[in-house]
């Protein structure tokens, strides 16, 4: 690989680095980048988590140092994601990938106007109560987000969002927060098994990972004081952006225009 090339995918990886950190699909930017350097799809999809689970750790290290979440009051969601990211992480070589996308990009377009129709539910700093029966099934639901994202991993972080503040009831900041440690731990066991499955790729990775660390970062420092209403809106165009992707219908729009 050239220099140049080196400071692209970093450039690519702050980049994703600072999307996901706000709202998500930052690989959607990167899984085409690696396989445009020639990974293999599979080799692409296990080279990629080696920048998601740093940026994912950076940036909720840097949350918990701005007391926006703890590790125990987020473990009951966080033990369900994981689980189901073991499976999804073994499932991955098994799945159609191009039907789950198009399912994937068909929620997204739902999520969208989840997201218009009800913006008081995602702009609210504070968090609601939440009952001991409502927590079994949102636990289910951190279940099944985490096979999808141990099995493609973008477009995860929007799906979390929506159970942490519509599920949960957690503001949309405080969201962010949970959001990445949940990635982090998720990310940690998916890694595992494409790393012991040989479908990592760790220059790559490495170099991947410096720019969505930094990336990470600097999201995780503009989340608090840019406040709930502007991450919402980055959060709608990252989503409809992802949702026309996953289609095919961005596609479809450029060979228009």
């Amino acid at each position: 690989m050239e220099w140049y090339m080196y400071l692209a995918v970093i450039a690519a990886g702050l980049f994703a680095g600072f999307v996901n950190t706000l709202a998500g699909s930052g690989s959607l930017i990167t899984l085409p980048l690696l396989m445009f350097l020639g990974l293999p799809a599979n080799i692409a999809n296990g080279t990629n988590r080696i920048g998601v689970f740093v940026q994912s750790l950076v940036s909720s290290l840097s949350f918990r140092k701005q007391k926006l979440y703890t590790a125990r009051e987020g473990l009951w969601m966080t033990i369900p994601a994981v689980a189901g990211s073991l499976l999804g992480s073994m499932l991955a070589i098994h799945i159609n990938e191009r039907m789950m996308e198009l399912l994937i990009g068909g929620l997204l377009i739902f999520m969208f106007f989840v997201i218009l129709h009800k913006p008081e539910e995602w702009v609210r700093n504070h968090a609601v109560s939440i009952t001991t029966r409502r927590r079994w099934w949102v636990s289910v639901i951190f279940f099944f987000i985490g096979i999808y994202g141990g099995f493609i991993q973008a477009g995860v972080g929007f799906f979390l969002l929506a159970a942490l503040v519509l599920g949960a009831g957690m503001g949309l900041t405080k969201s962010n927060a949970h959001k990445v440690l949940i990635v982090a731990a998720m990310t940690a066991i998916a890694l595992t098994v494409f790393i012991i499955s040989g479908q990592v790729n760790y220059l790559y990775g490495i170099v991947l990972a410096v720019g969505q660390g930094v990336g990470a970062w600097l999201a995780s420092r503009v989340a608090v004081s840019w406040g709930p209403k502007v991450v919402r809106v980055i959060l709608l165009v990252a989503i409809m952006a992802s949702a026309l992707k996953l289609t095919g219908a961005l596609d479809m729009l450029i060979r228009v225009f």
